[in-house]
């Protein structure tokens, strides 16, 4: 990935020196890539609760957002960092910090030419980068949950040794990798600005685990298509080289709920899945990368 050179966003809070403050898991309104699996039970509501959904979904005017061209809640406290202080180790201008900064302004470059092409502002998210533990507007979580978005403040919170897991327990190394998980949970910014986030978390509200489940696997794969719609315009500037899609597209197998679950525990539960299979996420990733229209990322009506 030819980054070196380009524009760093200012929108990167730099929080590894103040990390801190409680351990968790975080709140169900935080949208994550996952690092394990867990299992559940269900009922037959599912259907019911997806027709509703997808009729949401359509209603929010898909004529302005689901053109040619080109996600939840939690209870909020404001992060109280916020600055740009650097931990031991980790000098506020270190290059995986720079990189970082790169990709996500790549990612609002590329939403902000998507939103103003129908019409609409796209609002920049923050992303965050913490050192073991960080308090979100969504609650407390751990480094151990891998990243995520916290609909709630609009911010991505990302401990960069993730990205060590990613390459050395996961066996999905290079920079695009790394470049596709940013570019997901920017994926889920999306899905909070145009309200699709706020419909699934009042919804999940009244269902079961393995309902709530399933649909958080339509929401998730989602992203991973928004990613390759990100993808697909990045190729067009000339950034990407030879192999970088396929370092993606390995991440996303690396990490779908049945490669995971088979991994850490040697078996799988599928009514337990909440971010899609390997195949799905490899799908939907390199869907939204060839053709690089959101029309083609409608994860919430149909097969998946």
């Amino acid at each position: 990935m030819l980054w070196k050179g380009r524009r760093q966003s200012d929108n990167v809070e730099d929080d590894r020196s103040d990390s801190g403050g409680g351990l968790g898991s975080g709140s169900p309104g935080q949208f994550r890539i996952p690092i394990g699996g867990r299992a559940g039970g269900g009922s037959s509501i599912f259907l019911v609760i997806l027709v509703v959904l997808a009729g949401w979904y359509f209603g929010f005017d898909p004529s302005t957002i689901l053109g040619g061209g080109d996600g939840g809640g939690g209870q909020i406290t404001d992060n109280s960092g916020g600055g740009q202080g650097s931990g031991a180790g980790a000098p506020a201008s270190d290059e995986m910090k720079q990189f970082v900064a790169t990709v996500l302004a790549e990612t609002e470059d590329t939403w902000t030419g998507i939103f103003k092409s129908q019409g609409l502002t796209y609002e920049d998210p923050k992303l965050v980068l913490f050192s073991g533990q960080v308090r979100s507007a969504c609650g407390f979580a751990s480094a151990a949950a891998g990243p995520f978005y916290c609909p709630g403040d609009h911010k991505v919170y990302l401990d960069m040794t993730f990205f060590q897991e990613l390459d050395q327990q996961f066996g999905a190394s290079g920079e695009f990798a790394r470049a596709y998980v940013i570019a997901h949970e920017i994926g889920h910014h999306v899905q909070n600005l145009t309200g699709i986030m706020s419909k699934f978390n009042q919804m999940r509200q009244s269902m079961g685990e393995v309902e709530a489940n399933q649909m958080s696997v339509r929401i998730e794969l989602q992203a991973d298509c928004f990613a390759g719609v990100w993808a697909h315009y990045t190729d067009q500037k000339g950034i990407l080289e030879q192999g970088d899609i396929e370092s993606a597209l390995n991440a996303a197998k690396q990490i779908g709920d049945d490669t995971l679950q088979k991994k850490m525990q040697g078996y799988v539960v599928p009514e337990s899945f909440n971010h899609g299979t390997s195949q799905q996420r490899q799908t939907w990733l390199a869907r939204g990368y060839k053709s690089g229209k959101l029309s083609d990322c409608n994860t919430l009506s149909g097969p998946i």
